[in-house]
């Protein structure tokens, strides 16, 4: 086994790997980016080397920097996680040619799998189904048309380098395949730097299940059961589960035995993926094989007792299969799932976010829960990587009890700073689709509004656990005050509201959603009247148990999760979560800016398509700007109707977060 491994990558997956590794006594060294120079994974690891700016080219996709880093440690290996340069057959060679261990596939393997057009005529090559389409060399816009009209519509436009969901569009009809043509063409050029793309037939109401390999260094090549992954927005993936609630027994064993010819047939060594693509009548088609370790793979561990990372460890350290994983395939008992949460705004199409994590509350973890994180309370989410805070995965003896210990580890879940996907998971967690398990890999596209639903109303019961806690909160600030002070049994410590002659009032305010609601509260101590509008509610016993807060009203007891940080409240009910804002009720109420003239940045970075001149003439909500952030394109549209009077940006130019793109007259 290997003494020392230098981990080439940063956030989440560097923490996992070095997790497994401090299990096994071998020392890591990290690398790490100007951003990232107080990282977790940085500072959880033995060693770190510095090696570049902060964006990616800079950093963690210099090959030559990492390498020597490894050598001046005395690392005697190199894990290259996911994403950068994890699929890099010339990084890969590199570390071979240097003397060191790659923990991954060959070269020669990634290669043969580099191409996704290369990739699907080897697989056909040797039994593995593969859906129709065109792989050819040929790139001409005129002859891809052809070929488009030859397989027919709907079809899907995919990078033939890379993955990630990037360069990939759906074509219904023939008159949009141009413009989805080079869209597609673009983005692959940014992410990979190639613009190669092939077509295939696109299967209507697909899942997307796929299929864990193993290979050694002995010839032996394995599957571990199947993964789940047909939640998915944008190709990317939202809900990871095992086993799959759709495949059967015979379905698992056929894709199982394609999944290992698939692995056999570029001689595969070390951990990697075949990705399937499944109608609902059970036919299935090879899509690719990520040459790596997923970012999914803690539900397949969960359900099969496996460490996959102590696997890479080992198989790269010359071990066999047999002696490691004897049982072939493993048992996979209950069932797991996982999901990402991520730094981004679902009500703003999921735009991404940045900045620092104010609060961080997640659940505590168990046999039942699993965190991978590589990020802390007070740590920031960067602008120039992908925006993910954690992953939360759960198990449970069967589905629905995974589907319950999600939506309670949710429920657990508390993020102050950048906006969060918490609240749209727990609302998937939710929906009669991903209960029923009868979700297909473009359901969230079609029906994301559905999923989302229209805003809740604040509910009476909610609007009254938020002023008790605000009242509790006033009042507990008010006797440390005292305490603090020269006279701390001071009568002013008690905070009851006490006025001569009649009774205290206190008027607290909310705001939500765009809407100031205001209370009138009397009284102290967990004991009050609220006047809230028409209704009239005496509160007795309100009391703190953790973070829940408990009252009764009446007959009724109320209870939920509130969570105070400055002005912002968060109520959960146990089922949703409403985030209110405290007003000063005093404070001068301003009218609603109307649309403005200005095109702004949501957030920093590069401009990859500029649609309009100068003095042009512009419709509300027309396509004005494409830029590039956080691993994805952004079309900003004009606020209104209007007449470009002046145009800001240019394209390839780097911008920062508001930065004024295009100015309307």
């Amino acid at each position: 086994m290997f003494r020392k491994i230098l981990i080439a990558n940063r956030g989440e997956i560097a923490c996992r790997i070095q997790r497994s590794c401090r299990r096994l006594g071998i020392a890591t060294v990290a690398v790490y980016s100007d951003a990232d120079a107080r990282a977790q994974h940085v500072l959880g690891a033995d060693q770190a080397v510095h090696i570049g700016g902060s964006r990616p080219a800079e950093s963690y996709l210099c090959g030559e920097r990492i390498l020597a880093a490894a050598l001046a440690t005395g690392a005697e290996a190199i894990h290259p996680g996911f994403g950068f340069l994890s699929e890099n057959a010339d990084f890969a060679e590199a570390v071979a040619h240097a003397g060191l261990v790659f923990i991954g596939p060959s070269a020669a393997s990634m290669r043969k799998m580099g191409s996704k057009a290369g990739a699907k005529v080897l697989m056909q090559a040797h039994g593995v189904p593969v859906v129709p389409g065109y792989t050819g060399e040929d790139q001409d816009p005129a002859l891809l048309a052809r070929e488009a009209e030859r397989i027919g519509f709907p079809l899907m436009i995919k990078a033939a380098h890379g993955g990630g969901g990037k360069g990939m569009r759906i074509v219904r009809q023939a008159g949009e395949f141009i413009a989805a043509l080079e869209s597609c063409q673009r983005e692959a050029k940014g992410a990979f730097g190639r613009d190669r793309v092939l077509l295939e037939r696109y299967v209507e109401k697909p899942r997307h299940i796929e299929v864990q390999i193993f290979g050694d260094q002995h010839g032996e090549v394995i599957h571990l059961n199947e993964r789940e992954c047909s939640a998915q927005r944008r190709y990317q993936k939202v809900i990871e589960e095992s086993p799959s609630p759709f495949v059967t027994p015979e379905l698992r064993a056929a894709m199982g035995a394609a999944a290992v010819a698939a692995g056999q047939a570029i001689d595969y060594v070390n951990a990697g993926t075949v990705e399937f693509i499944v109608g609902p009548a059970g036919d299935f088609y090879f899509m690719e094989i990520n040459t790596r370790l997923q970012v999914e793979h803690p539900v397949t561990e969960m359900v099969t007792g496996l460490d996959l990372v102590e696997l890479q460890l080992r198989v790269a350290a010359g071990a066999a299969l047999r002696e490691l994983v004897p049982q072939r395939p493993p048992v996979a008992r209950g069932h797991a799932i996982e999901v990402r949460l991520y730094a981004e705004d679902p009500e703003q199409n999921f735009l991404p976010g940045s900045g620092r994590l104010r609060v961080l509350e997640l659940p505590a973890t168990g046999p039942q829960v699993r965190i991978d994180s590589g990020v802390c309370e007070g740590d920031t989410v960067s602008i120039y990587y992908d925006p993910m805070i954690a992953k939360l995965i759960v198990y449970g003896e069967d589905r629905a009890q995974a589907l319950g210990e999600l939506r309670r580890a949710l429920a657990c879940t508390h993020i102050v700073g950048p906006k969060s996907n918490v609240e749209f998971l727990e609302k998937l967690a939710r929906h009669p689709s991903v209960v029923e398990a009868t979700i297909d890999t473009g359901y969230l596209d079609r029906e994301l509004e559905a999923v989302l639903g229209t805003p809740a109303v604040l509910p009476a019961e909610v609007l009254a656990l938020a002023a008790v806690a605000t009242l509790l909160a006033q009042e507990s600030a008010t006797q440390q005050r005292a305490s603090a002070s020269g006279d701390p049994h001071s009568p002013w410590a008690k905070a009851d509201g006490w006025r001569l002659g009649h009774p205290g009032k206190r008027l607290l305010c909310f705001g939500y959603r765009g809407e100031r609601i205001e209370v009138a509260a009397h009284g102290h101590a967990g004991e009050y009247r609220l006047d809230m509008g028409s209704l009239h509610w005496i509160v007795q016993g309100a009391r703190w148990i953790g973070t829940e807060l408990s009252i009764a009203i009446g007959e009724r007891s109320l209870k939920a999760r509130v969570r105070q940080h400055g002005a912002s409240l968060l109520v959960h009910d146990g089922e949703r979560r409403y985030a209110l804002e405290s007003i000063d009720p005093y404070a001068f109420e301003q009218g609603q800016e109307q649309a403005g003239n200005d095109l702004k940045s949501p957030m920093p970075g590069r401009i990859v398509l500029v649609k309009c001149d100068a003095d042009t003439e512009v419709e509300a909500g027309q396509e004005l700007i494409v830029m590039e952030a956080m691993k994805m394109e952004i079309t900003l549209r004009a606020p209104r109707a209007g007449r470009v009077s002046e145009l800001c940006a240019s394209v390839g130019e780097f911008v920062e977060a508001d930065r004024v793109l295009v100015r309307l007259a």
